[in-house]
């Protein structure tokens, strides 16, 4: 599904990825982790293509997504999901209208819109709160609601980047339960993380960044 042949990412002289490979199959669930700069959400960045590779190829279903133009790039997106660190969230909006938003944007009529979004919902355990403000919530929910965002259109793929790192020891192994759940529905996860606990509780795939370049890739495996 995803795979890095020979991947660099340089910005002037200084080398956020190096040369890096590893292939990604349909289904599997993987960490990122390393320590801060050791390149792990420039993988990321480079998979939604909001970066573009110096060299090397990056394929995403078969695709060289290095090789699309601009105006390719929202298609490639609308087939994952994206979950970040600070929710990005739209204030001032309910539940409701933040996961409704990609559907609207992509023409989606209200009827299907309501229906994916209430299915999105209760797969995060939020369907109570579908009318509440996002200020309302705790930073939990509101990560919920990034998931069930990350969710609605049915991706074969969800990255999250750091998803836990605004978020107490619970809240944390809460939503890794939930995206384990997800992934068991066959969607593809990846996550970058700095955070030992989760991933040694986790025993999932671990690939392990240091300095930009790949040092270990080993499944049920445990950040080291």
């Amino acid at each position: 599904m995803i795979k890095f042949i020979n991947t660099t990412k340089r910005y002037g002289n200084t080398y956020a990825l190096n040369n890096v490979s590893f292939d990604i199959e349909m289904g599997e669930f993987v960490f990122f982790v390393g320590a801060s700069g050791a390149g792990k959400s420039s993988i990321m960045k480079l998979i939604y293509r909001e970066e573009v590779a110096t060299s090397g190829t990056v394929l995403v279903g078969r695709v060289d997504i290095s090789q699309l133009k601009p105006d390719q790039v929202p298609k490639l997106r609308r087939r994952m999901g994206i979950v970040f660190q600070d929710f990005k969230l739209l204030p001032g909006q309910t539940v409701f209208d933040n996961v409704a938003y990609v559907l609207r944007a992509l023409g989606v009529g209200p009827t299907e819109t309501r229906k994916r979004v209430l299915g999105a919902l209760k797969v995060v355990g939020l369907i109570d709160k579908v009318d509440a403000f996002v200020e309302e919530l705790s930073g939990g929910e509101q990560q919920r609601v990034g998931i069930a965002r990350a969710i609605v259109n049915g991706p074969s793929l969800v990255i999250a980047d750091e998803p836990t790192g605004n978020l107490d020891p619970t809240n944390s192994m809460e939503i890794m339960n939930l995206l384990e759940q997800i992934n068991q529905r066959g969607t593809t996860i990846l996550i970058s993380t700095h955070n030992h606990q989760i991933v040694n509780q986790m025993r999932k795939r671990v690939i392990t960044m240091q300095n930009g370049e790949l040092i270990r890739d080993v499944h049920q495996g445990v950040y080291e």
